[in-house]
């Protein structure tokens, strides 16, 4: 399905998680990025909000815009400095409404949260991997596997109440209806599923070519391993034992499924091109050897309605949110008497909302 879920409230470390699990793999054992926790230690954690049932302390403030960093630097990506302000503006009112809304939560929205946040957490843990994985890449921006269930807990709830107290609904006519005036969102296109194994022959910090002598070295040693592959050798087992792709090298050299545009030319150009259970010869591209095997193919086609469907109503639940939410969420920050006490956010939090209303940019302050 190409149209985005937008949720109103991010899981913003959750994404992080994902995001950077490159990062993650190949950090040094022992580190842990935890600058919430050092900044905290260093200069005190302030409370920057507060308000009727309401308290945001900076570490929780900064534990979210790291996750968003993180993310961003793992897509190559790095936030301007002179956004950062907004963005953080931005994530502290998300941390005030998740706090407000979360007064409103029945037991209902409770359970609702609950079931929505095991099956985040389970999709995460499959992308992971394994489980140790999972925690490595956890431990990468300072969480335990408790915390971020706590937190994905938190958020799923405050919008299943956010929901309900919209009183949205979305009927079955709704989302068949949406289907089947947008069949273009629900093409799915041709697919390829593939283990493979890669020396590098760049330097992964400064991303420049390794030395001539290095490279012929990595060329010998991959051709050797073609050699035993085709010998018959297990494929999955010897991408364990060399594979220098840290994010499949942990599950036999398997990546994703993916369709054309999503990898570099040469690699793509191979893996289309094979049969299945077949092995390529030596691929080069510029991260470095690769042998490629394929696992299956997925012709082009159209997405059952019966495999959408959900996703279809959240959709639909979400846009009518965001028309809604904004006018609610302003009533409930009123209602609760909630200050922003950090002047710097102050400023940006009144900026935006002097841009919304005007429809202009806000301004950096």
């Amino acid at each position: 399905m190409k149209t985005k879920m937008k949720l109103i409230f991010t899981a913003a470390l959750a994404v992080a998680l994902t995001a950077s699990r490159a990062n993650a793999d190949t950090a040094p054992t022992g580190t842990n990025v935890t600058t919430a926790a050092t900044m905290a230690s260093l200069f005190g954690d302030p409370v920057i909000a507060k308000g009727n049932g309401v308290e945001v302390k900076q570490s929780a403030l900064d534990e979210v815009v790291l996750g968003i960093k993180s993310a961003a630097a793992a897509h190559n990506e790095p936030i301007p400095p002179q956004q950062l302000l907004g963005i953080e503006s931005q994530m502290l009112n998300r941390l005030i409404q998740i706090q407000l809304l979360l007064q409103k939560a029945t037991d209902a929205d409770k359970a609702v949260g609950q079931a929505k946040a095991e099956d985040q957490l389970t999709n995460l843990l499959a992308r992971a991997g394994s489980q140790e994985a999972f925690e490595r890449q956890l431990k990468a921006v300072g969480m335990t596997p408790q915390e971020l269930r706590t937190k994905i807990t938190q958020e799923a709830t405050a919008t299943a109440t956010m929901t309900r107290e919209l009183g949205i609904t979305v009927s079955d006519a709704d989302a068949t209806n949406f289907y089947a005036s947008h069949p273009s969102d629900f093409e799915q296109p041709e697919t390829v599923h593939v283990r493979h194994i890669l020396l590098l022959t760049m330097d992964t910090t400064t991303h420049t070519p390794l030395p001539a002598d290095q490279i012929e070295l990595k060329r010998k040693q991959i051709e050797d391993i073609l050699k035993r592959v085709k010998a018959g050798e297990d494929f999955a087992t010897l991408a364990e034992q060399y594979s220098e792709d840290p994010g499949s090298k942990v599950k036999g050299g398997e990546l994703p499924p993916f369709s054309h545009g999503e990898m570099v030319p040469q690699f793509e150009a191979a893996a289309f091109s094979m049969q299945t259970n077949t092995v390529s010869d030596v691929v080069t591209t510029d991260y470095g050897f690769h042998i490629i095997k394929l696992l299956d193919k997925t012709p082009a086609q159209k997405v059952d309605y019966a495999k959408v469907a959900d996703k279809i109503k959240e959709f639909l639940v979400q846009q009518k949110t965001q028309k809604l939410a904004p006018a609610y969420l302003a009533g409930l920050t009123k209602a609760a008497n909630v200050e922003i006490l950090d002047a710097d956010l102050k400023a940006a939090g009144a900026a935006a909302a002097l841009a919304a209303l005007t429809n202009t940019p806000a301004a950096t302050p």
